[in-house]
């Protein structure tokens, strides 16, 4: 994608790009960073973040607009002989397509396994981080569908994004029952749930938080939840993020990884655990997309993948993908907002299942729903 960037300036609450390109009223006074021209669509993309706000900010999380502006006449300017003739061979293709092709998902299109699913032998456990259940509620039926086609036994949501009075706001769900953990603190904000399917395995307990292993954070912020089955422990939780200036690094390197690493050992000493969630750390290098640009970034910082290690190591709980998939690179979680990162699948991998190494031999199966969307 050819990009050519324009500088612009505000001006009585509407932005002129310079050389009389284009004209466009905004509704607010805001800060234009970007001003990308396709000559192949004759349009532009347009980002902009609000006054103030640090240009990082990854779209579609309340401080960013994105604007997408169609079918814009070209520049009436001097033209090479070199340009029309990229022009007449631009002009072949297809005048509404999309800038970024980006994959298309087709109702239904979950992957599934690709072997029989035994309810009477086998667990099914799926993770997924909404980004807020009421916004992925909204966004359609995605959850609904995943349930109705996959029907796991549990299904563990992170950054659910509620508070306790309004739990009971959200719809039922056919078929399971609903455990929430919400934040008391830093209300709509983190969050953890857990759907158990109704007639599927036996539920002996569900518990909050790091037992006695007491952490203000895990409590405040609802981020675990633990379901004991007759055979393991499932554990789902949604790890403390780092930072944007790394302002946590610290705490979640020494303070939540040792706390969590200490309440996994215990459970570990009655059954086998099974450990997943948004644990917001990218491993290994073959876990992001670019390595070599993030290493200061929260959740690829040295301090956060040798800390994962150190938990590994002394847990000895193995990454349930790796095992299966020890080379598999592309695979990933999350993709952020800005510049189309999910139709150019440039991401990360955070979320994981680790599991005790007793079970190693038990795994069937670990992938990665890449098609399935609604969340962020």
């Amino acid at each position: 994608l050819k990009k050519n960037i324009f500088n612009t300036q505000i001006k009585n609450k509407r932005i002129f790009i310079k050389n009389n390109l284009k004209e466009t009223r905004f509704l607010k006074k805001e800060i234009i960073r970007n001003y990308h021209f396709n000559p192949k669509v004759h349009s532009y993309n347009l980002f902009a973040t609000r006054k103030g706000i640090n240009s990082n900010t990854q779209f579609i999380k309340n401080n960013i607009t994105f604007s997408y502006i169609s079918n814009i006449p070209k520049p009436e300017n001097k033209m090479t002989a070199a340009a029309k003739r990229k022009q007449r061979s631009n002009e072949k293709d297809d005048p509404n397509e999309s800038p970024i092709k980006s994959k298309k998902t087709t109702q239904n299109s979950t992957p599934t396994m690709n072997h029989s699913f035994d309810p009477k032998t086998q667990y099914k456990f799926i993770s997924w981080n909404v980004n807020g259940i009421n916004a992925c509620l909204k966004r359609g039926d995605h959850l609904k569908d995943l349930l109705a086609e996959e029907k796991p036994d549990v299904i563990c949501l992170q950054e659910t994004k509620l508070q306790k009075s309004n739990e009971n706001k959200i719809p039922s769900f056919d078929g399971y029952d609903v455990h929430y953990n919400s934040a008391t603190s830093c209300k709509g904000r983190h969050g953890t749930a857990v759907l158990t399917k109704k007639g599927g395995p036996k539920v002996l307990s569900i518990a909050d938080n790091l037992s006695n292993h007491t952490d203000g954070i895990a409590s405040e912020e609802g981020r675990v939840i633990t379901v004991e089955y007759e055979d393991c422990y499932l554990v789902s939780a949604y790890v403390p993020n780092s930072g944007r200036k790394l302002e946590r690094l610290d705490y979640r390197t020494t303070e939540w990884d040792r706390k969590m690493e200490d309440y996994l050992m215990d459970l570990e000493k009655k059954k086998p655990v099974v450990y997943t969630g948004d644990l917001n750390v990218s491993h290994k290098d073959i876990d992001i997309h670019s390595p070599k640009t993030n290493k200061k970034t929260a959740g690829f910082t040295p301090q956060e993948r040798e800390s994962f290690t150190k938990m590994i190591q002394k847990t000895g709980l193995l990454d349930s993908f790796r095992e299966l998939h020890p080379d598999a690179a592309g695979h990933y979680t999350y993709w952020s907002y800005r510049f189309s990162m999910r139709a150019k699948d440039k991401g990360w991998r955070l979320d994981y299942f680790m599991v005790s190494s007793q079970l190693k031999s038990k795994i069937v199966d670990s992938y990665i729903m890449k098609t399935t969307e609604g969340s962020d």
